[in-house]
């Protein structure tokens, strides 16, 4: 819808040029426009820049200028991708207060960091499969192949028990043991019955909160569409973490009018797309079959939003210690807000 509007507002700025200059903007045959009115908004040019919106006075109409264009913006991501994640890794909390303070052409901006990690990580995840719930049938050889186990257990259960019998010993034991293996099976078939979401009991149904029922009733007819439903709910809403975030993270500082909420959203911003860049890293690392050096990223976020807190509020090391560990919890909280809207989203 942005793209449309930004579209529809370079078409309308650039009739209005025409209509204040008949034949501002015409291309030559050189690939280039020599108009004297501004192709965006129709501003009358005085420079190399328009002095109302900023863009070029004159506009390239060729496939060589198109690359030459797709290459600056290319390079220019790069040097400033190069330039900023050094820094969210190792010194988050200086470019936090630099970005703060007005150094915005040296970083990527908040925002742009944060769209980029979050369509790398779903790329990430699902090119390695992680993202996968697996089909229906996958589900119930798995669990027709717990059941065979529990069988061959319940076998040599009742082996035992004539054993037993036949010497005339206490056959109790044994007896409970049996009955414990069949309840199992039975539970087990029960699940692979229903997709895995079994609800033993009618009163427990009903006990069942109306917003989640949907999400049973999907799981159990194709649990991996609603897999994929909840996926794209999460995909496609991620920015609701930032506003989700930004209360609990005010609430560290609520006496510090120093600090505005901008300050804080733009924290927010930083801390997530470095998550996002572990949840990367760690999915590489998992379909390369290192999962153990991926199980060591779980110790990285309490340090990495230490060091944050510490370095873009200048907090002493006690104060950054505390509240680094307010802060982990409520981004335990956040996270289970934002799954919670991404499958109340996914099943509507």
């Amino acid at each position: 819808m942005g793209e449309m509007e930004g579209l529809g507002e370079a078409v309308t700025g650039g009739l209005l040029a025409r209509a204040v200059e008949p034949g501002g903007g015409e291309a030559r045959d050189d690939g280039h426009t020599h108009e004297r009115n501004c192709l965006n908004c129709g501003t009358r040019l005085t420079g190399p820049y328009c002095t109302a919106c900023g863009q070029k006075a004159h506009v390239h109409r060729s496939l060589r200028a198109f690359m030459q264009d797709f290459a600056a913006g290319l390079f220019n991501f790069e040097g400033k991708f190069w330039r900023t994640l050094p820094m969210l890794v190792w010194r988050p909390g200086e470019m936090t207060r630099r970005y703060i303070a007005g150094e915005r052409a040296r970083f990527i901006s908040p925002i742009a960091l944060y769209l980029f990690t979050v369509f790398a990580m779903f790329a990430t995840l699902n090119f390695t499969g992680a993202l996968d719930p697996g089909t229906r049938d996958d589900f119930k050889r798995e669990i027709q192949a717990e059941i065979a186990e529990e069988q061959q257990a319940l076998a040599k259960a009742e082996a035992a028990r004539r054993t037993i019998a036949g010497k005339d010993q206490d056959t109790t034991a044994i007896e409970t043991r049996i009955a414990q293996i069949r309840q199992e099976i039975a539970d087990k078939q029960a699940e692979a019955d229903s997709g895995g979401l079994v609800v033993t009991d009618g009163d427990e149904e009903e006990q069942i909160p109306s917003w989640l029922r949907p999400l049973i009733d999907g799981t159990r007819e194709n649990p991996q569409l609603m897999a994929q439903k909840i996926q794209d709910a999460a995909s496609k809403y991620s920015w609701l973490l930032i506003p989700i975030s930004v209360p609990f993270l005010w609430l560290l500082f609520p006496l510090r009018r120093r600090y505005k909420m901008y300050d804080h959203t733009v924290f927010v911003t930083y801390s997530l797309s470095f998550m996002m860049i572990l949840v990367v890293i760690s999915g590489l690392l998992v379909s390369a079959g290192m999962t153990a050096l991926a199980s060591f990223l779980f110790f990285v976020p309490p340090i990495h939003m230490y060091r944050h807190l510490k370095g873009a509020y200048q907090l002493g090391r006690w104060s950054a210690l505390l509240r680094t560990a307010a802060l982990v919890t409520f981004a335990c909280i956040c996270a289970s807000l934002f799954l919670v809207a991404s499958v109340a989203i996914g099943t509507m």
